[in-house]
């Protein structure tokens, strides 16, 4: 522990800078998954084959290994952070766009209805009622997406990507030497925490923006 304590203290600047690095990451990766998600989910999901065409392609991306992902996308975009963020947000799309389809899938008929009613367009609508409404469902697939993605970039360091992992890797590689393993470990401590951070950011933004009826 004495040794670990050391390692964090001599090496905070650096893991200040890599824990920043780390969540910008994430946090770019998921907004841009969450927009390319919803605007999916927006134009299938009053089509059965639409949702599950798109749900089986977003789905098949996760059973891509991350190795193997990063590996096919090295040779397109080279090594560094469009690589890493790209693989970011395939990963992050399923989680997001299946609860997309089910959020919006399980607004009421008769409040869409109701809305139309008073003069409402299809767009305002969607904007105003479908969507609002479908806002937990969508957030809820953002935070299994961000605990997804946290990981996931880890292993990004493989495409010199940004972030933790780097600490991870090069704390693997040196095994026998004294720093080796709080090296790693403490890589592999911070992403946990920095997960729960960001998993506890998503229920405080759920609290200010899912009106009350809805959240009880």
């Amino acid at each position: 522990m004495d040794t670990l304590w050391t390692f964090v203290v001599e090496r905070r600047h650096q893991l200040v800078v890599d824990s920043y690095l780390h969540v910008s990451a994430v946090v770019q990766s998921l907004l841009i998954a969450t927009v390319v998600a919803v605007l999916i989910g927006v134009l299938v999901y009053r089509s059965p084959i639409g949702s599950a065409v798109a749900t089986a392609a977003a789905g098949t991306i996760l059973t891509v290994p991350s190795f193997a992902l990063l590996g096919l996308l090295i040779p397109i975009f080279g090594l560094g952070v469009v690589p890493t963020v790209t693989a970011l947000v395939l990963y992050a799309l399923l989680p997001i766009l299946r609860n997309t389809l089910v959020g919006l899938s399980a607004v009421d008929s008769a409040v869409v209805d109701a809305a139309r009613g008073v003069g409402m367009n299809r767009l305002r609508v969607l904007t105003a009622v479908e969507l609002p409404l479908a806002w937990p469902a969508i957030l809820t697939g953002m935070r299994v997406s961000t605990q997804l993605i946290m990981g996931i970039l880890a292993l990004a360091a493989y495409a010199k990507g940004p972030g933790l992992g780097n600490l991870i890797f090069s704390g693997l590689a040196r095994l026998g030497s004294p720093n080796a393993v709080p090296q790693a470990l403490t890589g592999t401590v911070l992403i946990v925490v920095l997960a729960l951070l960001l998993d506890g950011f998503f229920l405080l933004v759920g609290r200010f923006t899912i009106p009350r009826g809805i959240r009880d």
